[in-house]
Protein backbone atom coordinates (compact mmCIF):
# COMPACT_ATOMS: atom_id res chain seq x y z
CA UNK A 1 0.00 0.00 0.00
CA UNK A 2 1.46 3.24 -0.86
CA UNK A 3 1.87 6.80 0.85
CA UNK A 4 -1.32 8.15 1.19
CA UNK A 5 -1.14 11.87 0.52
CA UNK A 6 -4.51 12.93 2.21
CA UNK A 7 -3.76 11.04 5.75
CA UNK A 8 -0.44 12.44 5.72
CA UNK A 9 -1.73 15.98 4.40
CA UNK A 10 -4.41 16.24 7.76
CA UNK A 11 -1.79 15.17 9.63
CA UNK A 12 0.50 17.78 8.97
CA UNK A 13 -2.62 20.19 9.55
CA UNK A 14 -3.26 19.01 12.95
CA UNK A 15 0.37 18.93 14.24
CA UNK A 16 0.68 22.64 12.83
CA UNK A 17 -2.47 23.92 14.71
CA UNK A 18 -1.80 22.15 17.74
CA UNK A 19 1.91 23.33 17.67
CA UNK A 20 1.09 26.65 17.72
CA UNK A 21 -0.87 26.82 20.88
CA UNK A 22 1.87 24.95 22.63
CA UNK A 23 4.24 27.94 23.77
CA UNK A 24 7.55 25.93 24.90
CA UNK A 25 8.31 22.81 22.39
CA UNK A 26 9.46 21.28 25.86
CA UNK A 27 5.84 20.06 26.85
CA UNK A 28 4.07 17.12 27.52
CA UNK A 29 1.15 18.30 24.81
CA UNK A 30 3.80 18.12 22.16
CA UNK A 31 3.44 14.17 22.10
CA UNK A 32 -0.50 14.96 21.21
CA UNK A 33 0.68 17.30 18.68
CA UNK A 34 3.29 15.30 16.75
CA UNK A 35 1.01 11.58 17.24
CA UNK A 36 -0.99 11.84 14.14
CA UNK A 37 2.03 12.90 12.08
CA UNK A 38 4.78 10.37 13.36
CA UNK A 39 2.05 7.74 12.76
CA UNK A 40 1.68 8.55 9.13
CA UNK A 41 5.50 8.82 8.89
CA UNK A 42 6.34 5.26 10.36
CA UNK A 43 7.99 7.41 13.30
CA UNK A 44 8.84 5.96 16.72
CA UNK A 45 10.91 8.86 18.35
CA UNK A 46 11.69 12.12 18.07
CA UNK A 47 13.78 13.12 20.23
CA UNK A 48 16.87 16.51 20.74
CA UNK A 49 20.60 16.39 22.47
CA UNK A 50 21.82 19.81 23.87
CA UNK A 51 25.32 20.71 23.72
CA UNK A 52 27.06 23.53 25.53
CA UNK A 53 29.57 24.48 22.80
CA UNK A 54 31.71 23.57 19.53
CA UNK A 55 33.33 20.84 21.17
CA UNK A 56 30.33 18.75 22.02
CA UNK A 57 31.96 15.73 23.72
CA UNK A 58 30.45 13.63 26.15
CA UNK A 59 31.86 15.83 28.93
CA UNK A 60 29.89 18.70 27.24
CA UNK A 61 26.33 16.99 26.59
CA UNK A 62 23.99 19.33 28.68
CA UNK A 63 20.83 17.71 28.29
CA UNK A 64 17.88 15.38 26.16
CA UNK A 65 14.43 16.34 25.55
CA UNK A 66 12.41 13.46 24.08
CA UNK A 67 9.62 15.47 21.82
CA UNK A 68 7.66 12.20 21.18
CA UNK A 69 7.72 8.48 21.75
CA UNK A 70 5.83 5.35 20.89
CA UNK A 71 6.91 1.85 21.16
CA UNK A 72 10.82 0.63 20.50
CA UNK A 73 12.77 2.65 18.12
CA UNK A 74 16.27 2.01 15.71
CA UNK A 75 18.55 4.82 16.93
CA UNK A 76 20.46 3.36 13.98
CA UNK A 77 18.23 4.27 11.20
CA UNK A 78 17.31 7.57 12.49
CA UNK A 79 17.19 11.09 10.40
CA UNK A 80 19.43 13.59 11.96
CA UNK A 81 19.70 17.28 12.21
CA UNK A 82 21.49 20.33 13.67
CA UNK A 83 20.84 23.67 14.62
CA UNK A 84 23.38 26.47 16.47
CA UNK A 85 22.42 29.73 18.29
CA UNK A 86 24.34 32.60 18.27
CA UNK A 87 26.29 31.40 21.59
CA UNK A 88 27.03 28.95 19.85
CA UNK A 89 25.02 25.96 21.58
CA UNK A 90 24.10 22.93 19.55
CA UNK A 91 20.90 21.68 19.12
CA UNK A 92 21.12 17.93 17.45
CA UNK A 93 17.80 16.48 16.67
CA UNK A 94 17.09 12.80 15.97
CA UNK A 95 13.94 11.15 14.24
CA UNK A 96 13.81 7.37 14.63
CA UNK A 97 11.61 4.79 12.85
CA UNK A 98 10.05 2.03 14.83
CA UNK A 99 11.96 -1.37 16.05
CA UNK A 100 10.21 -3.26 13.02
CA UNK A 101 9.64 -0.78 10.66
CA UNK A 102 11.10 -1.28 7.18
CA UNK A 103 13.39 1.83 6.43
CA UNK A 104 11.57 4.99 4.98
CA UNK A 105 10.87 5.56 1.36
CA UNK A 106 12.19 8.49 -0.57
CA UNK A 107 8.95 10.26 -0.35
CA UNK A 108 8.55 9.36 3.31
CA UNK A 109 11.94 10.79 3.86
CA UNK A 110 11.04 14.11 2.30
CA UNK A 111 7.92 14.38 4.42
CA UNK A 112 10.21 13.60 7.27
CA UNK A 113 12.26 16.79 6.19
CA UNK A 114 9.61 18.85 5.79
CA UNK A 115 8.63 17.66 9.22
CA UNK A 116 11.85 18.64 10.47
CA UNK A 117 12.01 22.04 9.01
CA UNK A 118 8.42 22.99 10.95
CA UNK A 119 9.82 21.75 13.90
CA UNK A 120 12.87 24.16 13.62
CA UNK A 121 10.34 26.60 12.90
CA UNK A 122 8.68 26.39 15.98
CA UNK A 123 11.38 25.91 18.12
CA UNK A 124 12.59 28.75 16.53
CA UNK A 125 15.79 30.51 18.11
CA UNK A 126 14.40 32.11 20.67
CA UNK A 127 12.52 29.17 21.75
CA UNK A 128 15.69 27.16 21.35
CA UNK A 129 17.98 30.06 23.78
CA UNK A 130 14.93 28.77 26.06
CA UNK A 131 15.70 25.30 25.86
CA UNK A 132 19.49 26.03 26.15
CA UNK A 133 18.64 27.94 29.51
CA UNK A 134 17.56 25.05 30.92
CA UNK A 135 21.47 24.81 31.63
CA UNK A 136 20.64 26.38 35.07
CA UNK A 137 18.68 23.03 35.86
CA UNK A 138 21.99 20.93 35.69
CA UNK A 139 25.08 19.90 37.80
CA UNK A 140 28.21 20.84 35.82
CA UNK A 141 30.41 18.49 37.83
CA UNK A 142 28.26 15.12 37.40
CA UNK A 143 26.26 16.30 33.82
CA UNK A 144 22.83 15.67 35.72
CA UNK A 145 19.80 17.58 36.98
CA UNK A 146 19.81 19.81 39.88
CA UNK A 147 17.31 20.61 42.89
CA UNK A 148 15.46 23.15 40.39
CA UNK A 149 15.23 20.17 38.05
CA UNK A 150 13.73 18.27 40.79
CA UNK A 151 11.10 21.01 41.90
CA UNK A 152 10.22 21.79 38.39
CA UNK A 153 9.56 18.02 37.36
CA UNK A 154 7.87 16.89 40.53
CA UNK A 155 5.33 19.45 40.28
CA UNK A 156 4.56 19.10 36.84
CA UNK A 157 3.99 15.02 37.28
CA UNK A 158 1.62 16.80 40.61
CA UNK A 159 -0.44 19.13 37.94
CA UNK A 160 -0.76 15.78 35.98
CA UNK A 161 -2.26 14.04 38.39
CA UNK A 162 0.22 11.11 37.95
CA UNK A 163 2.37 11.60 41.34
CA UNK A 164 0.37 9.26 43.48
CA UNK A 165 2.43 6.42 41.17
CA UNK A 166 5.57 7.27 42.17
CA UNK A 167 7.89 7.08 45.44
CA UNK A 168 10.28 9.55 46.61
CA UNK A 169 14.01 9.08 47.89
CA UNK A 170 16.35 11.02 49.68
CA UNK A 171 19.88 9.67 49.63
CA UNK A 172 23.28 10.57 50.71
CA UNK A 173 26.37 8.22 50.49
CA UNK A 174 27.62 6.66 54.05
CA UNK A 175 31.26 7.90 54.81
CA UNK A 176 32.57 8.96 51.69
CA UNK A 177 35.20 11.36 52.94
CA UNK A 178 36.87 7.83 53.95
CA UNK A 179 36.68 6.23 50.28
CA UNK A 180 37.93 10.01 49.73
CA UNK A 181 41.01 9.52 51.53
CA UNK A 182 40.90 5.44 50.90
CA UNK A 183 41.61 6.12 46.59
CA UNK A 184 41.97 9.81 46.59
CA UNK A 185 39.78 12.68 45.37
CA UNK A 186 40.00 12.37 41.85
CA UNK A 187 38.86 8.76 41.94
CA UNK A 188 36.48 9.31 44.82
CA UNK A 189 34.39 11.41 41.93
CA UNK A 190 34.52 8.96 39.15
CA UNK A 191 33.06 6.45 41.60
CA UNK A 192 30.49 9.14 42.94
CA UNK A 193 29.39 9.70 39.11
CA UNK A 194 29.19 5.75 38.31
CA UNK A 195 27.28 5.02 41.19
CA UNK A 196 24.78 7.62 40.15
CA UNK A 197 24.82 6.80 36.44
CA UNK A 198 24.09 2.89 37.34
CA UNK A 199 21.18 4.38 39.45
CA UNK A 200 20.07 6.17 36.71
CA UNK A 201 19.84 2.97 34.10
CA UNK A 202 17.53 1.64 36.68
CA UNK A 203 15.11 4.78 35.95
CA UNK A 204 12.71 5.31 33.07
CA UNK A 205 10.50 8.00 31.37
CA UNK A 206 9.78 10.59 33.82
CA UNK A 207 11.88 9.29 36.73
CA UNK A 208 14.80 11.32 37.70
CA UNK A 209 17.66 11.48 40.10
CA UNK A 210 18.92 15.08 41.04
CA UNK A 211 21.84 15.99 42.74
CA UNK A 212 20.81 18.31 45.85
CA UNK A 213 24.69 18.84 46.81
CA UNK A 214 27.96 17.08 47.47
CA UNK A 215 26.86 13.29 47.69
CA UNK A 216 23.24 13.97 48.45
CA UNK A 217 20.77 12.84 46.46
CA UNK A 218 17.11 13.13 45.54
CA UNK A 219 14.92 10.53 43.51
CA UNK A 220 11.42 9.96 42.48
CA UNK A 221 10.71 6.52 40.80
CA UNK A 222 7.32 4.97 40.23
CA UNK A 223 6.44 2.63 43.60
CA UNK A 224 6.84 -0.70 41.64
CA UNK A 225 10.21 0.39 41.29
CA UNK A 226 10.29 -0.11 45.07
CA UNK A 227 13.01 -2.98 45.71
CA UNK A 228 14.78 -2.59 42.82
CA UNK A 229 16.29 0.97 44.30
CA UNK A 230 16.12 -0.01 47.92
CA UNK A 231 18.67 -2.69 47.27
CA UNK A 232 20.79 -0.66 44.73
CA UNK A 233 20.92 1.86 47.61
CA UNK A 234 21.40 -0.43 50.53
CA UNK A 235 25.17 -0.71 48.87
CA UNK A 236 26.81 -1.77 45.65
CA UNK A 237 30.42 -2.30 44.17
CA UNK A 238 31.84 0.04 42.09
CA UNK A 239 34.64 -0.32 39.91
CA UNK A 240 37.65 2.34 40.19
CA UNK A 241 40.43 0.96 38.63
CA UNK A 242 39.55 -0.83 34.91
CA UNK A 243 42.73 -2.16 34.36
CA UNK A 244 42.81 -4.12 38.06
CA UNK A 245 39.20 -4.25 38.22
CA UNK A 246 40.02 -2.41 41.65
CA UNK A 247 36.52 -1.66 43.35
CA UNK A 248 35.16 -0.05 46.53
CA UNK A 249 32.02 -1.00 48.21
CA UNK A 250 28.91 2.31 48.51
CA UNK A 251 26.68 2.21 50.72
CA UNK A 252 23.89 5.08 51.72
CA UNK A 253 21.39 6.40 54.02
CA UNK A 254 18.37 6.92 52.81
CA UNK A 255 14.74 8.04 53.62
CA UNK A 256 11.60 6.79 51.50
CA UNK A 257 8.38 8.53 50.86
CA UNK A 258 5.37 6.56 49.39
CA UNK A 259 3.91 9.38 47.77
CA UNK A 260 -0.31 9.87 48.47
CA UNK A 261 -2.15 10.91 45.08
CA UNK A 262 -3.31 14.16 47.20
CA UNK A 263 -0.33 15.47 47.29
CA UNK A 264 -0.03 19.04 46.73
CA UNK A 265 3.42 20.17 46.06
CA UNK A 266 6.85 19.29 45.16
CA UNK A 267 8.09 21.10 48.60
CA UNK A 268 5.71 18.76 50.22
CA UNK A 269 7.61 15.42 48.99
CA UNK A 270 11.51 16.90 49.88
CA UNK A 271 10.45 18.08 53.56
CA UNK A 272 9.09 14.48 54.10
CA UNK A 273 12.39 13.06 52.28
CA UNK A 274 14.38 14.78 54.81
CA UNK A 275 12.54 13.81 57.20
CA UNK A 276 12.56 10.50 56.35
CA UNK A 277 16.54 10.44 56.10
CA UNK A 278 17.02 12.68 59.36
CA UNK A 279 15.16 9.68 61.16
CA UNK A 280 16.97 7.04 59.64
CA UNK A 281 20.93 8.93 60.10
CA UNK A 282 20.56 10.71 63.20
CA UNK A 283 17.69 8.59 65.37
CA UNK A 284 17.21 5.27 64.39
CA UNK A 285 20.65 5.29 63.27
CA UNK A 286 19.67 2.98 60.79
CA UNK A 287 20.34 2.69 56.67
CA UNK A 288 17.03 4.01 55.89
CA UNK A 289 13.57 5.06 57.25
CA UNK A 290 10.25 5.68 55.49
CA UNK A 291 8.16 8.37 56.10
CA UNK A 292 4.48 7.63 57.96
CA UNK A 293 2.30 9.35 60.12
CA UNK A 294 4.31 9.11 63.29
CA UNK A 295 7.36 11.59 61.52
CA UNK A 296 4.49 13.64 60.51
CA UNK A 297 3.45 14.30 63.52
CA UNK A 298 7.67 14.90 64.28
CA UNK A 299 7.21 17.17 61.14
CA UNK A 300 4.92 19.41 63.02
CA UNK A 301 6.75 18.85 66.88
CA UNK A 302 9.77 20.27 65.02
CA UNK A 303 8.05 23.52 63.59
CA UNK A 304 6.97 24.07 67.05
CA UNK A 305 10.17 23.69 68.48
CA UNK A 306 11.92 25.98 66.04
CA UNK A 307 9.46 28.65 66.32
CA UNK A 308 9.70 28.71 70.15
CA UNK A 309 13.67 28.92 70.30
CA UNK A 310 13.73 32.66 70.03
CA UNK A 311 11.31 33.16 73.23
CA UNK A 312 12.86 29.81 74.52
CA UNK A 313 16.48 31.53 74.42
CA UNK A 314 15.53 34.92 76.01
CA UNK A 315 13.62 33.60 78.55
CA UNK A 316 16.24 31.57 79.83
CA UNK A 317 14.23 28.51 79.47
CA UNK A 318 17.46 26.13 79.31
CA UNK A 319 18.75 25.38 82.29
CA UNK A 320 22.47 23.68 82.35
CA UNK A 321 22.68 20.60 84.60
CA UNK A 322 26.38 19.47 85.08
CA UNK A 323 27.23 15.67 85.20
CA UNK A 324 30.54 14.78 87.48
CA UNK A 325 33.46 13.17 86.40
CA UNK A 326 34.64 11.22 88.78
CA UNK A 327 38.68 10.17 89.88
CA UNK A 328 38.54 6.20 90.36
CA UNK A 329 41.91 6.11 92.51
CA UNK A 330 40.13 8.08 95.47
CA UNK A 331 36.35 8.62 94.43
CA UNK A 332 36.59 12.11 93.93
CA UNK A 333 35.03 14.89 91.84
CA UNK A 334 37.66 15.74 89.06
CA UNK A 335 35.02 17.55 86.51
CA UNK A 336 31.43 17.48 84.67
CA UNK A 337 29.65 17.49 81.94
CA UNK A 338 27.75 20.31 81.18
CA UNK A 339 24.17 18.93 79.59
CA UNK A 340 21.06 21.13 78.30
CA UNK A 341 17.42 20.48 80.12
CA UNK A 342 14.87 22.59 78.40
CA UNK A 343 11.65 23.78 81.05
CA UNK A 344 8.84 24.82 78.69
CA UNK A 345 5.45 25.38 80.59
CA UNK A 346 6.28 23.59 83.61
CA UNK A 347 7.08 20.51 81.94
CA UNK A 348 10.62 19.22 80.86
CA UNK A 349 11.83 18.55 77.38
CA UNK A 350 13.88 15.44 76.21
CA UNK A 351 17.14 16.85 74.56
CA UNK A 352 16.60 13.35 72.30
CA UNK A 353 13.21 15.88 71.14
CA UNK A 354 14.99 19.10 70.60
CA UNK A 355 18.43 18.77 69.97
CA UNK A 356 18.19 16.91 66.52
CA UNK A 357 16.18 19.24 65.32
CA UNK A 358 17.86 22.06 66.30
CA UNK A 359 20.96 21.07 64.14
CA UNK A 360 18.74 20.39 61.34
CA UNK A 361 17.88 23.80 61.36
CA UNK A 362 21.38 25.21 62.87
CA UNK A 363 19.79 26.64 65.63
CA UNK A 364 22.01 24.75 67.90
CA UNK A 365 24.91 26.71 67.29
CA UNK A 366 22.78 29.46 69.22
CA UNK A 367 22.13 27.01 72.26
CA UNK A 368 25.59 25.69 72.03
CA UNK A 369 27.14 29.74 72.80
CA UNK A 370 24.22 29.68 74.87
CA UNK A 371 25.33 26.75 76.89
CA UNK A 372 29.10 27.94 77.03
CA UNK A 373 28.20 31.28 78.04
CA UNK A 374 26.12 29.81 81.21
CA UNK A 375 28.85 27.66 82.08
CA UNK A 376 31.31 30.40 82.27
CA UNK A 377 29.21 32.34 84.21
CA UNK A 378 28.41 30.02 86.95
CA UNK A 379 32.40 29.35 86.57
CA UNK A 380 33.14 32.75 87.31
CA UNK A 381 30.36 33.13 90.66
CA UNK A 382 31.89 29.99 91.78
CA UNK A 383 35.45 31.69 91.45
CA UNK A 384 34.32 35.01 93.07
CA UNK A 385 32.62 32.95 96.15
CA UNK A 386 35.43 31.32 96.93
CA UNK A 387 34.12 27.68 96.14
CA UNK A 388 36.00 24.87 94.61
CA UNK A 389 36.16 24.82 90.98
CA UNK A 390 36.64 21.85 88.51
CA UNK A 391 37.07 21.77 84.48
CA UNK A 392 33.76 21.56 83.06
CA UNK A 393 32.99 20.25 79.54
CA UNK A 394 31.06 21.74 77.04
CA UNK A 395 29.63 20.15 73.99
CA UNK A 396 30.21 21.52 70.59
CA UNK A 397 27.91 20.32 68.01
CA UNK A 398 29.68 19.54 64.27
CA UNK A 399 27.54 21.83 62.55
CA UNK A 400 29.98 24.81 63.93
CA UNK A 401 32.42 23.11 61.66
CA UNK A 402 31.81 25.93 58.67
CA UNK A 403 32.48 28.92 60.81
CA UNK A 404 36.07 29.98 60.07
CA UNK A 405 35.56 32.69 62.95
CA UNK A 406 34.90 29.94 65.35
CA UNK A 407 38.09 29.67 67.67
CA UNK A 408 37.71 33.36 68.21
CA UNK A 409 34.15 33.43 68.87
CA UNK A 410 34.98 30.61 71.92
CA UNK A 411 37.69 32.54 73.35
CA UNK A 412 35.22 35.87 73.45
CA UNK A 413 33.27 34.25 75.40
CA UNK A 414 35.35 32.35 78.08
CA UNK A 415 37.64 35.40 77.87
CA UNK A 416 34.33 37.79 78.75
CA UNK A 417 33.80 35.98 82.04
CA UNK A 418 37.58 35.66 82.38
CA UNK A 419 36.99 32.27 83.09
CA UNK A 420 41.01 30.91 83.28
CA UNK A 421 41.30 28.34 79.95
CA UNK A 422 42.10 25.38 82.73
CA UNK A 423 38.10 25.31 83.51
CA UNK A 424 36.81 24.95 79.74
CA UNK A 425 36.93 21.59 77.79
CA UNK A 426 35.05 21.12 74.23
CA UNK A 427 33.39 18.30 73.53
CA UNK A 428 33.05 17.36 70.18
CA UNK A 429 31.60 14.01 68.57
CA UNK A 430 33.55 11.84 66.48
CA UNK A 431 31.32 12.83 63.64
CA UNK A 432 33.00 15.90 63.20
CA UNK A 433 35.41 13.98 61.03
CA UNK A 434 32.53 14.76 58.19
CA UNK A 435 33.11 17.59 57.94
CA UNK A 436 37.00 17.44 56.68
CA UNK A 437 40.08 16.66 59.16
CA UNK A 438 41.87 20.05 58.28
CA UNK A 439 39.41 22.48 59.90
CA UNK A 440 38.92 20.29 62.66
CA UNK A 441 42.37 20.24 63.39
CA UNK A 442 42.87 23.81 63.09
CA UNK A 443 40.31 24.62 65.91
CA UNK A 444 41.19 21.70 68.08
CA UNK A 445 44.97 23.18 67.59
CA UNK A 446 44.14 26.44 68.56
CA UNK A 447 41.98 25.53 71.43
CA UNK A 448 45.26 23.62 73.28
CA UNK A 449 47.53 26.59 71.84
CA UNK A 450 45.04 29.01 74.39
CA UNK A 451 45.18 26.26 77.35
CA UNK A 452 41.67 25.25 76.59
CA UNK A 453 41.08 21.08 76.55
CA UNK A 454 39.29 19.09 73.71
CA UNK A 455 38.06 15.96 73.43
CA UNK A 456 36.73 13.78 71.03
CA UNK A 457 33.31 12.44 72.53
CA UNK A 458 31.67 8.91 71.63
CA UNK A 459 34.60 7.80 70.36
CA UNK A 460 34.40 4.18 68.60
CA UNK A 461 30.94 4.98 67.46
CA UNK A 462 32.46 6.39 63.94
CA UNK A 463 34.07 5.36 60.69
CA UNK A 464 36.72 6.84 61.00
CA UNK A 465 37.90 6.80 64.90
CA UNK A 466 41.47 5.71 64.69
CA UNK A 467 42.35 8.46 61.88
CA UNK A 468 40.60 11.30 63.69
CA UNK A 469 42.94 10.33 66.96
CA UNK A 470 45.94 10.20 64.63
CA UNK A 471 45.23 13.88 63.24
CA UNK A 472 43.98 15.55 65.90
CA UNK A 473 45.76 16.56 68.71
CA UNK A 474 43.18 15.73 71.27
CA UNK A 475 43.60 16.19 75.06
CA UNK A 476 40.97 13.51 76.19
CA UNK A 477 39.18 10.33 74.92
CA UNK A 478 35.71 9.51 75.60
CA UNK A 479 35.23 6.24 75.05
CA UNK A 480 31.51 5.64 74.14
CA UNK A 481 29.53 3.09 76.37
CA UNK A 482 28.96 0.90 73.72
CA UNK A 483 32.20 -0.98 74.55
CA UNK A 484 31.29 -1.35 78.28
CA UNK A 485 29.82 -4.78 78.83
CA UNK A 486 26.56 -4.72 81.27
CA UNK A 487 25.54 -6.98 83.72
CA UNK A 488 24.09 -9.84 81.33
CA UNK A 489 26.58 -9.65 78.49
CA UNK A 490 29.84 -11.32 79.00
CA UNK A 491 31.11 -10.17 75.72
CA UNK A 492 34.24 -11.26 75.40
CA UNK A 493 35.49 -8.75 72.50
CA UNK A 494 34.07 -5.92 74.11
CA UNK A 495 36.28 -6.35 77.01
CA UNK A 496 39.77 -7.02 74.89
CA UNK A 497 38.71 -4.23 72.47
CA UNK A 498 38.03 -2.01 75.63
CA UNK A 499 41.42 -2.64 76.92
CA UNK A 500 43.18 -1.72 73.68
CA UNK A 501 41.67 1.12 73.18
CA UNK A 502 42.60 2.55 76.42
CA UNK A 503 46.08 1.13 75.96
CA UNK A 504 45.91 2.71 72.57
CA UNK A 505 45.01 5.99 74.49
CA UNK A 506 47.85 6.20 77.58
CA UNK A 507 50.08 5.24 74.58
CA UNK A 508 49.57 8.59 72.71
CA UNK A 509 49.64 10.35 76.11
CA UNK A 510 45.55 11.13 75.42
CA UNK A 511 43.70 11.12 79.05
CA UNK A 512 40.96 8.59 78.81
CA UNK A 513 37.44 8.79 80.38
CA UNK A 514 34.38 6.36 79.84
CA UNK A 515 30.55 7.12 80.07
CA UNK A 516 27.81 5.57 80.59
CA UNK A 517 29.27 3.64 83.87
CA UNK A 518 26.53 1.96 85.58
CA UNK A 519 27.81 -0.78 87.50
CA UNK A 520 30.58 -2.27 89.46
CA UNK A 521 31.79 -4.71 87.13
CA UNK A 522 31.96 -2.30 85.01
CA UNK A 523 34.16 -0.34 87.30
CA UNK A 524 36.27 -3.09 88.08
CA UNK A 525 37.08 -3.32 84.25
CA UNK A 526 38.02 0.14 84.17
CA UNK A 527 40.40 -0.26 87.00
CA UNK A 528 41.39 -3.54 85.79
CA UNK A 529 42.35 -1.66 82.29
CA UNK A 530 43.95 1.53 84.21
CA UNK A 531 41.42 3.69 83.12
CA UNK A 532 40.52 6.01 86.02
CA UNK A 533 38.13 8.46 84.76
CA UNK A 534 34.30 7.72 84.81
CA UNK A 535 30.83 9.43 84.42
CA UNK A 536 27.70 8.08 84.64
CA UNK A 537 24.65 6.95 86.96
CA UNK A 538 26.51 4.65 89.07
CA UNK A 539 27.97 8.25 90.44
CA UNK A 540 25.33 10.54 89.32
CA UNK A 541 22.85 11.48 87.30
CA UNK A 542 22.90 15.26 85.50
CA UNK A 543 22.56 17.43 88.65
CA UNK A 544 21.39 21.06 88.60
CA UNK A 545 22.97 23.77 89.63
CA UNK A 546 22.23 24.26 93.20
CA UNK A 547 22.72 20.14 93.54
CA UNK A 548 26.25 20.14 91.55
CA UNK A 549 27.31 23.22 93.51
CA UNK A 550 27.21 20.84 97.07
CA UNK A 551 28.95 18.10 95.36
CA UNK A 552 31.98 21.11 95.04
CA UNK A 553 31.38 22.23 98.40
CA UNK A 554 32.43 18.49 99.58
CA UNK A 555 35.95 18.93 97.35
CA UNK A 556 36.92 20.57 100.64
CA UNK A 557 35.36 18.54 103.26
Amino acid sequence: MGFNVEEYAQALDKFIIYMEKIPDIINPDTQVAMDSLCRVLRIARVEADFYENLGYEEDKWAGRAVFYHNGECDPKRSIVCEEWTEEGNLMRYAISPGQEEPDWDETEREKIQVFLKALLTFNGRTRMQQVVQRLNFRDQELGMYNMAWFMKSANQIISQREIGQYAGCQFNMRHFSVINQQIGRERGSRVLGKFIRQFQELLSDKELVCRISGDNFISLFRKNKLNLVMNYLRGSGIVYDEKEGKRVWVTTNAGYYMIPSNCDSAATIVECLGVAINMARNVRKTDYAFFDAELMQGIRIGKMIEANMPEALEKEEFHVYYQPKIQLKDYHLVGAEALCRWFRNGKVVAPGEFIPILEKSKLICKLDFYMLEHVCRDIRRWLDEGKEVVKVSVNLSRVHMGDMDLLDNILAVVDKYQVPHEYIEIELTETGTDVGVEHLRTLVSGLRSQGISTSVDDFGTGYSSMNLIREIPWNVLKIDKSFLPDKSDDDRQKRVMFRHLVALAQDMDIECIVEGVENVDQIKLLKESSCYLAQGFYFDRPLAVTEFEKKLAEIRS
